[in-house]
């Protein structure tokens, strides 16, 4: 008996399928785990629209929000911002050992603490929890991220003080806790960081006493730690041989004497207005190319050093002092 026509087209059609489903399962990049926790992540966040292209029968590589290595096809990064997102950071973070860049950015409903579950992702070179409502301490934790190489944490609600232990970060260029309401002194460690020395960013809290001479024995590029109730001196953060490039302290409580202090080169922007800060303005300021200079209310007195680039600022870089005189201000007597 010949085999009828459909019987042949119902034998190919097996045959097709049979060789091709399991190549569409092999051709899926995405390793399961990742994909069990990002589900995870989607569900604890309540599936908000942002994250509607994870569906479980689609390739988690080419889903928004994260990134696979090409490599390994593991997770490598998580970037949410900017979206309709409420509640806390999910547990669920800790099933992707493989990230190197998480971001949680510009979401104003997402509460709670920073959740221990980071501790697990020790391969992260980059943390961004900012502009959101956490809340809470920094917790200590944090570092045993050894491969952190960017940690920002601005624009949240974060309180108490900041820990000592943030200096056992060896790889960080930058270090963001701006903009929270962190309280206590500067710890002494920040001058003390034994691999690199990052960019440092404290404005914007509630930080109180004097900057540590610490802080005098390393080469920052940038310091701004302005809008606290910091006092004392940091004349000893300046000197020929340093490289600070960016220096705000600018309203602060500062108290020392301007007129003996050395500026190194590299420096571009100085603001230190608002503070109780006396002497003379050293005329070694205008051997420097600054871009941006404000030493106004304050305590200074003398005549404005001329030359360089001093009186290309207008009067406001100036301003309620005792007794400061000379280009942009009014002629000294």
């Amino acid at each position: 008996m010949k085999p009828s026509k459909l019987s042949i087209l119902s034998f190919s059609l097996l045959i097709f399928l049979s060789q091709t489903i399991p190549c569409l399962s092999a051709t899926e990049r995405c390793n399961p785990n990742d994909k069990k926790a990002l589900l995870q992540i989607k569900k604890a966040l309540n599936n908000p629209y942002q994250l509607a292209s994870w569906d479980p029968n689609t390739d988690c590589c080419d889903w928004y929000v994260v990134q696979c290595d090409p490599n390994t096809n593991r997770i490598v990064q998580f970037n949410l911002f900017s979206a309709n997102i409420s509640g806390q950071i999910p547990a669920a973070i800790a099933g992707l050992p493989f990230l190197e860049t998480l971001v949680f950015r510009k979401l104003t409903n997402l509460t709670g603490q920073i959740p221990i579950a980071i501790s697990k992702l020790t391969n992260l070179k980059l943390l961004r929890l900012s502009y959101t409502n956490l809340s809470g301490p920094i917790p200590t934790f944090l570092s045993q991220l050894k491969n952190l190489t960017f940690l920002d944490l601005s624009f949240n609600d974060l309180t108490g003080a900041i820990p000592p232990s943030i200096s056992n970060l060896p790889n960080l260029d930058a270090l963001h806790l701006d903009r929270n309401k962190l309280t206590g002194s500067i710890p002494d460690s920040l001058g003390k960081f034994t691999g690199k020395v990052p960019d440092l960013y404290l404005s914007h809290n509630q930080l109180t006493g004097s900057v540590p001479r610490s802080l005098g024995d390393l080469n920052f590029t940038v310091l701004d730690f302005s809008r606290n109730q910091l006092q004392g001196d940091i004349s000893f953060l300046f000197g020929t041989n340093k490289t600070i490039q960016i220096l705000d302290f600018s309203r602060n409580m500062l108290e020392f004497n301007l007129t003996k202090v050395e500026f190194p080169a590299s420096l571009t922007s100085l603001d230190l207005n608002h503070n109780r800060i006396m002497g003379s303005l050293p005329e070694g300021l205008s051997q420097l190319n600054l871009q941006y200079l404000n030493v106004s209310y304050n305590r200074l007195c003398g005549q404005i050093p001329v030359g360089g680039k001093l009186q290309s600022f207008d009067a406001s870089s100036y301003v309620h002092n005792k007794c400061l005189c000379g280009a942009p201000l009014q002629p000294c007597n």
